[in-house]
């Protein structure tokens, strides 16, 4: 899928599409009771019914008090969301929401909705196959580049050539998946072809499940001989999952897990205790802000505001109007940027080993 983006400030344009939201009129007699559905795609990503569920209610509630939000999870089943999907419909959904569970398979729900004239706000996965009217993610490739740039980072100060990797990725059907795996290869496919890496173990994850990405790791540290150099991984769940499996061995902290991403409390922890590498910092509040935000501006019969818009995503049938927000690596040693946006406390992140080296000066 092609992209286009360009350049702007996401606090200014945020800004300014709250204040004009908040400024708009709430609508009035039968328009009071707007039906807002949020689709989320599974229980296995933590983060989506952990954080984005309760932020995005909560920021809908203030915006568009007027509104009723049902969430509903597809539990990783695609067809069992376009159910959903077609169910919200049937109930009098004003606008939907929809985290897809597997883009690939998410045409049918697009196709729907835009038959029944129901605004789509696509929220951080894409959907392919069908029309809709916004989506808010988290620029995937920069995920990917900080990723790639970590990990060549960690490989460079390894000895010699050949040095083993494995990595572990998520949901092939997913655009930001295909996006990281591209950002991750700007940095690691230079490394294969000059020989400094050599890739042992590789896998695409379907659904992030972590239970499947810790299998994976357990096969491929058996198959090895426990011979790996590094594990390249795409979020904190799989990230989660292949420290586990290194636990089991006695190697957590002794082999890197590099790669995750979206910050959730267990890969803090993790961080802290020096057995996970890396998060990537996506701020979920801004992105449950904007979704809430553009969600509202529909409600009011405003449309998509412009200025909030910076780029397009190819879903295999039109250029979806995107809000690509910007996300930071997070290592040990910038912990404090999490702890500073008012995510988690040094007290919970440090809760599981406040003795660590990490956690000594903050317990």
């Amino acid at each position: 899928m092609k992209r286009r983006v360009r350049a702007f400030s996401v606090a200014a344009a945020v800004a300014a599409v709250v204040l004009g939201a908040c400024a708009a009129p709430a609508p009035q007699g039968d328009d009071a009771q707007e039906k807002v559905f949020f689709f989320l795609p599974n229980t296995t990503t933590t983060r989506f019914v952990e954080r984005d569920e309760p932020l995005f209610t909560d920021f809908l509630e203030l915006f568009a008090p007027e509104a009723t939000v049902t969430v509903r999870n597809a539990e990783g089943d695609p067809a069992r969301q376009q159910s959903q999907v077609e169910s919200a419909i049937a109930e009098g959904a004003s606008v939907l929401v929809l985290i897809s569970t597997d883009a690939r398979f998410s045409g049918g729900a697009l196709t729907a909705a835009a038959e029944a004239d129901v605004p789509v706000v696509l929220y951080d996965h894409d959907a392919v196959g069908g029309p809709a009217d916004v989506q808010v993610i988290f620029d995937p490739l920069e995920v990917g580049r900080r990723q790639g740039s970590r990990a060549a980072d960690l490989i460079a100060a390894m000895p010699g050539d050949g040095v083993k990797i494995a990595r572990v990725g998520g949901n092939l059907g997913e655009y930001g998946t295909r996006q990281f795996l591209l950002g991750q290869d700007e940095f690691l496919q230079p490394l294969a072809d000059s020989g400094k890496i050599r890739v042992v173990c590789e896998t695409a994850i379907d659904d992030w499940d972590p239970a499947e990405g810790q299998a994976f790791a357990e096969e491929c540290l058996a198959r090895e001989n426990n011979d790996i150099a590094l594990f390249v991984t795409m979020n904190d769940d799989l990230g989660g999952g292949i420290v586990a499996a290194l636990a089991g061995r006695g190697l957590a902290g002794r082999i890197p897990v590099t790669g995750g991403q979206d910050a959730n409390l267990a890969a803090l922890q993790l961080i802290a205790q020096e057995t996970l590498d890396n998060t990537i910092f996506k701020n979920l509040s801004d992105q449950a802000k904007v979704a809430a935000q553009l969600t509202t501006s529909i409600l009011h019969g405003d449309g998509i505001p412009e200025e909030i818009v910076n780029g397009t995503i190819d879903n295999q049938y039109m250029a979806v109007p995107t809000v690509f927000l910007p996300v930071q690596n997070i290592t040990k040693d910038n912990l404090d940027v999490v702890v500073n946006s008012g995510f988690y406390t040094w007290q919970q992140i440090c809760a599981p080993d406040p003795a660590s080296a990490v956690c000594g000066d903050h317990s």
